[in-house]
């Protein structure tokens, strides 16, 4: 049988950590589904910061596992690179991810040729995501559609509800494969010693207005519990932290807010196990790779009802919330905080079993099978 060979164009892989989501999909696409395929990913050489990436090779193919290959572009002539790369492999299927990138969206989709093109809108469609510099993207979008580019190329959803944002957009004419994320599965971690009126929370996410920290932030402010509250993750929005800050600081004695910054794929578990509680009401979520994470490690999960992770009560597996009003954290925070350890180890339980039954890895398989058939 034949090899198909797949283009991934993408701003940032791996080493890169701090954009998030995007990347780790990647990774976990590329070394679960490798059904007669061979990766090339074409990606930058730095991180979402711009600091260079350590130990890597640029500007040429480096293996990244037996089936994909990685190119790290180097600033100068990006597109031109990417053009060339392209013509030199032939694909049979060249997969965007993302939408608003020149260099890694708009490039491949206007001047690269490959038999199959396809468009990972990676939540992008969402209305929490155009939310946020929305006027840019309108005006994007708007040009997109007036230059009909959703009849020339195939569209990826994550799920059912993102199938329906991008079918909804572009007025029904797209076609659309949807085929779900493969997870991190991070495995049961021992669960912290826990007692009435003492909780420790954390949250893995870059610090922008679309992960709402500033809402918890602004929850805790009206909590009577012992709270240690770790946040890691980069600064993607900087007037956002300085308002994040200014909260820090009108919180009470009994709330302790630890920021740690950075957190790199192989500690997340260490940092987990130091804490009770996940907690991220972003205001949407295309997957939520922490989440789900934080979930299969026994962590209940306190996030909004815009992800994935939805009727966590019911499953003893965490509790959802409003993006918008502080009243639902509080009361999920509070909730948390007056339990014993033995009834949380119930929910440690409950957010393992809805992690478990939470995904499909065949159905997942089967999605990308269907869509990388040339």
């Amino acid at each position: 049988m034949s090899t198909t060979k797949v283009f991934i164009s993408i701003p940032w892989f791996l080493p890169a950590f701090r954009a998030g989501g995007p990347v780790q999909s990647i990774a976990n696409l590329v070394r679960e589904y490798r059904e007669n395929i061979t990766y090339f990913i074409f990606c930058s050489d730095v991180d979402l910061n711009g600091a260079a990436l350590e130990k890597i090779t640029p500007n040429e193919w480096v293996a990244f596992n037996d089936h994909t290959q990685v190119w790290y572009a180097g600033p100068e002539k990006i597109s031109d690179t990417m053009v060339r790369q392209v013509a030199e492999v032939k694909p049979d299927v060249l997969f965007i991810i993302g939408l608003f990138s020149w260099h890694f969206n708009m490039v491949p989709l206007i001047y690269c040729k490959a038999p199959k093109k396809i468009i990972s809108t990676r939540g992008m469609l969402h209305p929490g995501a155009l939310s946020q510099k929305r006027w840019k993207k309108w005006a994007y979008l708007r040009l997109f559609k007036l230059l009909e580019y959703h009849y020339k190329v195939q569209f990826h959803a994550t799920d059912e509800e993102e199938h329906q944002y991008i079918n909804n957009f572009f007025d029904g004419i797209p076609d659309i494969f949807t085929a779900g994320n493969f997870p991190n599965v991070i495995g049961s971690l021992p669960l912290k010693q826990k007692e009435p009126g003492l909780l420790h929370l954390i949250s893995i996410a870059l610090i922008s207005p679309m992960k709402n920290i500033l809402l918890v932030l602004q929850a805790l402010e009206k909590a009577d519990a012992v709270i240690t509250y770790d946040i890691y993750g980069p600064v993607k929005d900087l007037e956002y932290w300085d308002n994040c800050l200014a909260q820090i600081k009108k919180l009470p004695p009994n709330v302790s807010v630890i920021n740690h910054k950075e957190l790199k794929p192989g500690k997340v578990s260490a940092a987990l196990a130091a804490a009770h509680v996940f907690i991220l009401p972003s205001k949407s979520e295309n997957f939520g790779h922490a989440i789900y994470e934080a979930l299969s490690a026994g962590r209940p999960v306190i996030t909004s009802y815009n992800t994935p992770w939805n009727q966590l009560r019911l499953s003893m597996a965490g509790y959802n919330v409003s993006v918008d009003d502080t009243s639902g954290i509080s009361e999920a925070i509070t909730f948390f905080a007056a339990m014993d350890e033995a009834t949380l180890t119930q929910w440690h339980l409950g957010a393992i079993a809805y992690a478990v039954k939470a995904i499909d890895m065949e159905k997942i398989r089967s999605g990308y099978k269907a869509m990388f058939t040339p």
